[in-house]
């Protein structure tokens, strides 16, 4: 049986405790019908009071402290709302707490934003890691050591396991149920609970806004420029215009300001506006094409499923209002 401690605090998301609670009671109850001994033990864990009221209407009684948990196959730390360096600073002495559980053989896992506390604890440096996709900016610039990977759904390196964003941040359980209880019991859970058993990527969730957390006023304007301008067939040289700079600097500034050359950004903007396009019109996709700026259907469905992860027609079938 895989003893799975999980931290509680007062900012946690509902969902991420539930959700968790759910899945895992789900991987027992199958395998207690089958005549197995059930998988895993859950214990919820607080950092000193044992009653976690919650900033909305719920409360969860925690049986254990962080100094009594002995020996946890799994340390697991929920999803939670607010700044991630305010809630670092809040609940700090958790990072040590991970540090330690890591060190003594625990493996450590993160739902959603949860990742930035194993990203303070130093535990997914030069790893690959992954978080809620709104996030993923944000973690890349506090954490450089780390490979961000703001697309992928779930990492698991060394130990130490990420999830993506919100409710798909679930699938890391049911992941977990598959490596530790076989494909058969994750795909019986998946059905229970209707969560398509999909790891791939959450690309598709995310909505790009422009990287803007930047204080470089000339790569700011350029960012507008092509805002404006991506339905055309816009040039570097165009673009770089708007700064007054040569060209080679000018793409080290962007990449610097942005952490996307100027021609990924261009595709971010476009494939943003494509997304919009077939969310909210009928138009053929030969008419989404011309308007976001691409020239051939084959380049603009290579270009789109690279960054969503999915084809216009399979992106369209899932979000079109008109549908």
């Amino acid at each position: 049986m895989k003893t799975i401690s999980m931290f509680i605090h007062e900012d946690v998301y509902t969902s991420s405790i539930g959700g968790v609670i759910d899945l895992l009671t789900g991987a027992n109850l199958y395998m207690t019908e089958r005549g197995r001994p059930p998988a895993f033990r859950l214990e919820l864990v607080a950092e000193r009071t044992k009653n976690i009221q919650l900033d909305e209407p719920a409360q969860f009684l925690c049986y254990t402290t962080m100094d009594k948990v002995k020996d946890p196959d799994l340390v697991l730390i929920p999803g939670f709302k607010g700044d991630p360096q305010a809630i670092l600073c809040k609940y700090a002495a958790v990072v040590d707490w991970l540090c330690e559980m890591y060190r003594c053989g625990a493996e450590v896992a993160s739902l959603c934003v949860g990742s930035f506390f194993l990203a303070e604890a130093g535990l997914l440096n030069g790893k690959t890691a992954t978080s809620h996709w709104a996030a993923a900016e944000a973690m890349q610039s506090h954490y450089p050591q780390i490979i961000v990977q703001s697309d992928r759904l779930i990492t698991d390196q060394e130990g130490v396991y990420t999830s993506g964003g919100g409710f798909s941040a679930l699938k890391l359980i049911l992941y977990l149920i598959e490596k530790f209880c076989g494909r058969e019991v994750a795909l019986e859970v998946s059905k229970r609970y209707s969560i398509e058993i999909d790891y791939s990527s959450q690309a598709h969730f995310a909505v790009f806004a422009g990287q803007r957390r930047h204080h470089d006023e000339e790569i700011l304007k350029s960012q507008a420029y092509i805002e404006r301008h991506y339905a055309t067939l816009l040039s570097i040289e165009e673009v770089s215009a708007q700064c007054s700079t040569g060209k080679r600097n000018f793409i080290r500034r962007f990449k610097a300001a942005t952490h996307n050359t100027p021609m990924e950004y261009l595709q971010r903007v476009r494939v943003e506006a494509a997304k919009k396009a077939l969310e909210n019109e009928n138009w053929p996709l030969d008419q989404v094409m011309d308007r976001t700026g691409y020239e051939d259907i084959k380049t603009f469905r290579m270009i789109f499923k690279r960054l969503t992860g999915l084809t216009p027609r399979e992106y369209r079938k899932k979000y079109s209002r008109l549908s």
